[in-house]
């Protein structure tokens, strides 16, 4: 039988914090080595443009590709996709995207202005960025969700053009993932992935367009290079491994608990689930109905993994305990399984997404929902925020001030200026109060 190794710790023994920290300790990890080999893929696809990208998409993903059109997936091709796929998965697609646009649709900004009494504006402006590249991982599996959850809000921003690259190893890309690309409104769908596709989307290519921003998650790879290439494009987060921490009283369901851990678990060997609880008890069930179900999962050997090597169940003493251990971890999913479940949501502040009750599975924040599934991991929630359409956005400041305002001001601003012995700061705003005193 295969036996379930998690760490089983109490904020009353004399060692949490520091084997609480221990736990905490990971995240996107770039070695010196993982970052030059990235740099040097940057260096070559920013001065070789396609040949380089044909080059490294032969060796990286074993595909055989002879010229960029080889790479490039055009709408026709998008669209029978969509029609290919089982009438069911196409629906469930349909939902997620309609579900999507509906959430983020309400976070549309308006730009503003207000009128001072001496007839100057001011205000902000709000555009969308002009094109987005979105990053969706292909290596392992197949992410339709990823497409919908990045493309769509930039699609609702008013951003003009999304160019989506997505990995092919051996050539083969799933049908759903290029029929979500056709539902969500991508304009153009390109094979490449890694650190490649990254570089390609911030320098452009002959024919990669430049983005002006790159969202979406990848591994320590892509990571890597949407650190590297920050400052020439934007990016939204460099996203560490999935987590979820998950809060449970007597009330729980513990099978309900166990498989909310073991989704999380099963993504990679570097995932990490936490369960916390008031009752050892219940803590002790749950552990019991996750040693039974573990040997019949499919993915049980990194499910076991990923809880030996990042999990942990936590006893706390009581409810100010369990919110100060939540907000510490600040974890990318949150699941409140508990009585009063509203009440400890109002209370935390570090959370990427909070799923309320036992009824709100993890599960449904990822696919259909509505809310995004793009999250600030590895502690980032303390300062991040998910994806958004507000992400697509740009503000512009406006100032159009009034003879009368200009004069006020630029008596203030000559002092400021003059006590940071910047003089030609002060001349030009004295300029326009004795020229016009």
């Amino acid at each position: 039988m295969m036996n379930l190794e998690i760490r089983q710790l109490s904020t009353t023994d004399r060692q949490f914090d520091e084997e609480f920290s221990q736990i905490l300790q990971r995240g996107v990890e770039f070695t010196h080595e993982t970052d030059q080999t990235v740099a040097d893929i940057i260096s070559r696809v920013r001065n070789e443009g396609d040949y380089a990208l044909l080059e490294l998409t032969k060796r990286f993903d074993s595909s055989d590709v002879d010229s960029m059109t080889d790479l490039e997936i055009d709408a026709d091709e998008l669209e029978s996709a969509a029609v290919r796929i089982e009438p069911e998965l196409r629906e469930a697609i349909i939902v997620a995207a309609d579900r999507i646009r509906r959430f983020h649709t309400r976070q549309i900004e308006q730009s503003w202005v207000y009128e001072e009494e001496v007839g100057s504006r001011l205000g902000q402006k709000l555009t969308a960025i002009q094109t987005v590249g979105i990053y969706v991982p292909g290596g392992k599996a197949a992410y339709p969700s990823s497409v919908l959850m990045t493309a769509l809000p930039a699609r609702i921003a008013g951003v003009n053009e999304i160019i989506m690259t997505v990995p092919a190893p051996g050539g083969e890309i799933k049908d759903s993932v290029l029929a979500a690309a056709h539902i969500a409104g991508v304009d153009r769908v390109f094979t490449i992935g890694g650190a490649q596709a990254v570089a390609a989307l911030a320098f452009g290519t002959q024919t990669v367009p430049k983005v002006d921003k790159i969202v979406g998650p990848g591994n320590t790879w892509v990571s890597s290079a949407k650190r590297q290439v920050f400052g020439y494009v934007g990016i939204d987060i460099v996203a560490g491994p999935s987590e979820v921490v998950v809060a449970c009283d007597e009330s729980t369901n513990a099978e309900w608990a166990a498989m909310d851990m073991f989704a999380q678990a099963e993504h990679d060997d570097d995932a990490q689930s936490i369960l916390l609880s008031l009752s050892q008890d219940k803590l002790d069930e749950v552990r019991d109905c996750m040693q039974n179900m573990l040997p019949k999962m499919e993915r049980n050997l990194t499910i076991a993994n990923s809880l030996a090597k990042n999990g942990a169940l936590v006893h706390v003493r009581n409810y100010e305990e369990l919110v100060a251990v939540i907000d510490r971890v600040a974890p990318e999913h949150l699941g409140l399984m508990l009585e009063n479940a509203e009440e400890i949501a109002q209370m935390v502040r570090n959370a990427g997404a909070i799923f309320i009750g036992s009824d709100s599975a993890e599960v449904l924040g990822d696919y259909c929902a509505g809310p995004n599934h793009v999250l600030p991991t590895s502690g980032s929630a303390r300062f991040s925020s998910p994806l958004g359409v507000y992400d697509f956005i740009k503000r512009t400041s406006i100032i159009h001030c009034s003879r009368e305002g200009s004069r006020e001001l630029a008596k203030t601003a000559s002092i400021l200026a003059r006590e940071e012995q910047l003089t030609a700061h002060a001349r030009s705003a004295e300029y326009r109060y004795l020229d016009n005193a």
